[in-house]
């Protein structure tokens, strides 16, 4: 299937690292102009090695300069954004009873706040154009969370919401705004967790095994483990593409069939 990107430019938040590497070279390996982006200065620029991603941007886009900072060299190397990736995002482990209200405030910040930053810069251009395509990265947590990260979950639950409100201002303007909410990704990071864990536990130190083992307590699901990042990346190539125009406005997931929630 021909996604027909040539010709389109894609800045993708958070793209570092992880998944949003992955994104990254996802949609360049499908013909887009692919702007990496990093907080810190040169933190993106590996990306661009060995890889058709073309460009790499920096900015900490927790604050207003630095996402006016990313947005500026991102339309000096390219002269526009057709695509906005909101992948920047993180979490932690805190709980309701020692999650302070600064902890929820910078939660918000980081998975809210640092994606309508971009939005408000990068809209406008995108209505003069005719086009665009706007994604979040959410969290299947966003549907049904769970006792613990309250703070991290509400503020996907918002990004969620702010999904559905900026398609209904952006009706008749050829953008689509989207999210899209996986469940457990096989990153390094969550790897090395689950390692530990089966290092803890006495596992078999075999990753088909420990999969088994966290799909079975933690994430139960028809497929029986858990996405990898390529998954997750061709899906969100296919719901910028023009293949994907009448799908907007949707909280899409990724989660092999655990939350059974029909609606």
């Amino acid at each position: 299937m021909d996604l027909d990107l040539s010709g389109k430019v894609a800045l993708v938040t958070g793209s570092h690292r992880g998944t949003g590497e992955i994104i990254a070279k996802c949609l360049a390996a499908e013909g887009a102009t692919v702007i990496a982006h990093g907080l810190e200065a040169n933190s993106a620029d590996h990306v661009t090695e060995n890889s058709d991603v073309a460009h790499a941007v920096w900015g900490d886009i927790l604050t207003d300069e630095g996402a006016h900072g990313a947005v500026e060299q991102a339309l000096a190397a390219t002269g526009k954004v057709d695509i906005l990736i909101n992948n920047y995002g993180t979490a932690d482990e805190r709980t309701w009873l020692n999650a302070s209200t600064d902890d929820w405030l910078h939660m918000y910040q980081i998975n809210v706040l640092s994606a309508t930053r971009m939005i408000r810069l990068l809209s406008p251009q995108m209505r003069q154009l005719g086009w665009g395509r706007i994604i979040q990265l959410g969290t299947i947590g966003s549907t049904q969370p769970n006792a613990l990260r309250p703070h991290y979950y509400a503020a996907k639950g918002a990004l969620a919401n702010i999904t559905v409100g900026l398609a209904k201002e952006l009706a008749d303007t050829g953008i689509t705004v989207n999210t899209i909410s996986p469940g457990y990704i096989r990153t390094p990071e969550v790897e090395a967790a689950f390692r530990a864990k089966a290092k803890k536990e006495g596992w078999d130190d075999d990753w088909e095994t420990i999969e088994k083992r966290i799909v079975a307590k933690r994430f139960p699901n028809p497929v029986g483990r858990i996405a990898t990042r390529e998954e997750v990346a061709d899906l969100v190539c296919f719901i910028v593409s023009k293949r994907a125009s009448f799908i907007n406005g949707q909280n899409i997931r990724i989660d092999g069939g655990h939350i059974d929630v029909v609606h």
